[in-house]
């Protein structure tokens, strides 16, 4: 080969790399547009925490136990496909005024990935929201499928932290609520940051706290300290446990913390309704909490700000 055939072939491929690199950063560059510029999130109380009854002769006693517990109303329960696939389930919203379930009990297996993401969000439009999602960082894992009342899709942050998105075609009209409850997230330190990052991207959320010597009492670990983050967004609060896994049972076991105006009050009418306490009250610095088991195997953190 002559060295001015060398030449033009070495420079066709520098110009080919040179394109690559100019086409990956335009690429990245429009997905952080895309990200930047969506905010598909509605308000907290459509975020709804998704339980799976663990058997459905515990799911009256379920319903019946939350609403003793906390207030407020079921809706009527369906039995549907809700699935991308074929499956039965039973289904039933719960509202409450400290934060909103939906409600499943499977009437044939479980489909994967379903029973392993966290909450639903209400989002204003579900083409626009996996976009964002993408761009931010978020992986869809589900994608989108109709069921009876709309559309629905899974995503999953970096962390393994997954999330239901829906979109109803005719829009819920939910009251706001009295209290915002706490999404609570478990993650390791290697996930901490890049979670941190692309939720907030995706949720144009707020960084409020990042406490690096937080009360691990929190947790269940008396007289350690954890680092825990505190967001919050249109989709409602955040907290981000960042732990080593060294977690005592029911920790990390709940996915949502409820907050009461009277821990012990609210502990006393759920007993009474059939749930269990699994950890005993606790009195971390900023809040008395205790760990609650409801019918049909919820687990739940309540808690209540401390007198200062």
């Amino acid at each position: 080969m002559s060295n001015i055939h060398s030449f033009l072939v070495i420079r066709r491929v520098a110009i080919a790399a040179l394109l690559l690199v100019a086409t990956s950063c335009a690429e990245m560059k429009t997905a952080s547009n895309v990200a930047a510029n969506t905010n598909v999130a509605v308000a907290p109380q459509y975020d709804t925490t998704h339980v799976y009854v663990d058997a459905p002769a515990h799911y009256d006693a379920l319903v019946s136990a939350w609403n003793a517990t906390f207030g407020g109303k079921p809706s009527q329960r369906i039995t549907a496909n809700i699935m991308p696939v074929e499956a039965n389930t039973q289904f039933q919203y719960v509202w409450s005024p400290v934060g909103n379930l939906s409600t499943f009990s499977f009437l044939t297996s479980i489909p994967y990935p379903f029973g392993q993401e966290r909450t639903g969000w209400l989002v204003t439009d579900m083409d626009r929201a996996l976009a964002a999602a993408r761009a931010a960082g978020a992986e869809v894992i589900v994608e989108k499928y109709k069921d009876p009342i709309g559309y629905d899709a899974v995503i999953q942050f970096p962390g393994g932290v997954k999330f239901q998105l829906y979109w109803h075609f005719d829009a819920p009209n939910y009251a706001p609520l009295e209290s915002v409850p706490d999404n609570r997230v478990y993650v390791s330190p290697e996930a901490a940051d890049i979670f941190v990052k692309d939720f907030l991207a995706f949720s144009h959320g707020r960084l409020i706290t990042d406490d690096k010597k937080a009360d691990a009492a929190e947790i269940g670990k008396n007289g350690e300290t954890m680092r825990r983050i505190r967001i919050e967004s249109n989709f409602g609060k955040m907290l981000v446990f960042v732990t080593d896994g060294h977690l005592p049972y029911p920790f990390g076991h709940e996915i949502t913390g409820y907050e009461v105006k009277d821990l012990g009050e609210t502990l006393a009418r759920a007993t009474k309704a059939g749930a269990k306490v699994l950890s005993p009250r606790n009195e971390a610095r900023e809040f008395s909490t205790a760990m609650v088991e409801f019918p049909g195997g919820y687990i739940a953190e309540i808690h209540a700000p401390r007198a200062h």
